[in-house]
Formats: C-alpha cells, sequence, structure tokens
C-alpha cells in the first residue's frame, strides 16, 4: 500500500467532541444539515455497531460515500462488512457498499467538493472542485468511495 493508500487525518478534539457529536445528534433528532447521515456500522471485530456523522452525495443517480480523512475506522469496517446503515432521526435504512477503483472515482470526488468543499476542502490538501482531472486522479487512492445500493 502507498502513504497516499494509507493516508489518515485524525480529527482534532473539537472536531471529534464537539463538532461531530453535535452535527450527529442533530441527524439522529431527524435535522439533516446539507444530506448528513449516521452512519452505522459493525465493528470488524468486536461486531458491535459504530456510528459516524457522513455526508451522502447523490451523483447520477447513484448514492456515494467518501472518507474525507482517507482509511478511518469507519472504513476499515465498511470493508469488512460490506453493509450498513444510514439514519435520520427514526428513519433506518439498510444498504450494501462497494468500494470504488481508484479509475472510476474521478466524477464522484468532483462532485463531492463541489457540495461540500466549504466543509471539507482543508482535507483535500489544496485540491478543490477546479483542479484539473489529472490532479483530482492523483489524489483518489487517499479518498476511500463506496457506492450504495
Amino acid at each position: 500500500m502507498s502513504v497516499i493508500e494509507q493516508r489518515y487525518l485524525e480529527p482534532g478534539w473539537f472536531i471529534r467532541n464537539v463538532f461531530n457529536r453535535a452535527i450527529q445528534a442533530l441527524t439522529q433528532a431527524g435535522v439533516s444539515i446539507a444530506g448528513s447521515r449516521v452512519l452505522r456500522v459493525r465493528g470488524r471485530t468486536s461486531g458491535e455497531w459504530r456510528e459516524n456523522p457522513v455526508n451522502l452525495l447523490s451523483h447520477d443517480g447513484a448514492r456515494y460515500l467518501i472518507a474525507p480523512r482517507g482509511q478511518t475506522q469507519w472504513v476499515r469496517n465498511l470493508r469488512v462488512s460490506g453493509q450498513g446503515e444510514l439514519r435520520v432521526g427514526r428513519r433506518v435504512e439498510a444498504f450494501t457498499a462497494l468500494e470504488l477503483g481508484d479509475d472510476v472515482k474521478l466524477p464522484v470526488l468532483r462532485e463531492y467538493l463541489r457540495k461540500w468543499g466549504w466543509e471539507v476542502g482543508q482535507f483535500f490538501e489544496g485540491i478543490d472542485k477546479n483542479s484539473s482531472d489529472a490532479e483530482v486522479s492523483a489524489i483518489a487512492p487517499g479518498f476511500p468511495v463506496f457506492r450504495l445500493s
């Protein structure tokens, strides 16, 4: 695995203890902030449900989860389980996930940056919605993308 493929940006104290918890609490109460959901995935060793706030992207008739921080725990768990749940308030939606190869991530990453660059742009290390295809493709291995069904 290359350094890009091993990329993980750990959230700081404020993000982990204030921002993510606030977004998760609002989403659990039924208030979706710009498409936010609470992702529930079983832990790969414990089997216990793990929860994280995520941005669900709809693009060209498909839905995607993108990990702007790289190889997070939820990414590792989803790779093993291949399924999870998305929640907004009391609405629970089960899904299966298929991880996309780097060669097909470009349009999804570009749309993600267009929609949520204001929130997650800091994790894309200088790449934004106006970057060239070559620039976005070069960073694709560091950003896991899952298509949901």
